[in-house]
Order: C-alpha cells, then sequence, then structure tokens
C-alpha cells in the first residue's frame, strides 16, 4: 500500500504543474471524469475535458495567465484506496484586468489508479477567510 508521502508528491506534482501553466501534466494528474467545484464557476465541471475548455474560455475572455502558485498547510488523510489532500494555495494569476493574488483553501480528492499513480477525482476550491490568508 501507499503511503501519506506518496500522495503529497502526487499533489506535489499536480500544483507545480498548474503553478507552470503546463496544462498537459496539469490535466495529467487528474482521472478523465474527475470533477471539479470552484467558486468562480456557477456550476459543477463535470470532466477534464470540461474544465479544459472552461478554462480556454477564461484565457479568451480574460486573458487568463497563472503566475505562480504556493501550496502551504498541507494535511492528507488516506482512507483505503482514497486520499483527502487540503491545503492553502496562494495563486498570482494576470487577466485583462492586471495581476492579483487569490488565497484559497482547496480539498483534493485522490484514487489509486491501476498503475499505482495517485490520481486526483474530486477538486473543491474556495476563498480563504482573510484572517488565514496568507501575507506576500
Amino acid at each position: 500500500m501507499t503511503t501519506k508521502t506518496d500522495v503529497l508528491q502526487a499533489a506535489a506534482h499536480l500544483v507545480d504543474a498548474f503553478a507552470r501553466e503546463d496544462l498537459d501534466a496539469y490535466f495529467g494528474c487528474f482521472t478523465k471524469d474527475a470533477t471539479y467545484l470552484f467558486y468562480t464557476v456557477d456550476h459543477l465541471l463535470t470532466s477534464v475535458e470540461e474544465y479544459r475548455s472552461t478554462w480556454q474560455d477564461w484565457v479568451r475572455e480574460d486573458g487568463f495567465r497563472v503566475l505562480d502558485a504556493t501550496s502551504s498547510d498541507q494535511r492528507v488523510r488516506v482512507v483505503g484506496t482514497m486520499a483527502i489532500f487540503t491545503h492553502t494555495v496562494r495563486t498570482t494569476v494576470e487577466t485583462s484586468a492586471g495581476q492579483s493574488t487569490l488565497h484559497e483553501f482547496e480539498t483534493i480528492v485522490f484514487q489509486v489508479a491501476d498503475d499505482g499513480r495517485w490520481l486526483a477525482v474530486h477538486e473543491h476550491l474556495s476563498p480563504a477567510p482573510s484572517a488565514l490568508r496568507h501575507t506576500s
């Protein structure tokens, strides 16, 4: 059986790919039928394909770019072949409105794939309360 360290490594790879805006590597960290619940989107995204399409909309409509992402306060709870990863994430993005830094809480649910890799099956993002935000 794999360990919390394996989940932390999978999460680090996911966050790193996101921070570098390496979309193939980032979306490769998820199962094809992963779901996504983002406070900035008015509905549940039900697949990697739908999330990729939404991302492309952000780029086309708002000039969206990820400049950096930093993960902290990481916790992992392994439950059988599933793991719940929670963390605080500070993300710097650029849009047509300029640069901004987002302070968010995120939960990512991982599952062991047939090949032994931990892949994300669900991601939930919410704004962090101002009292708990990172300082820049």
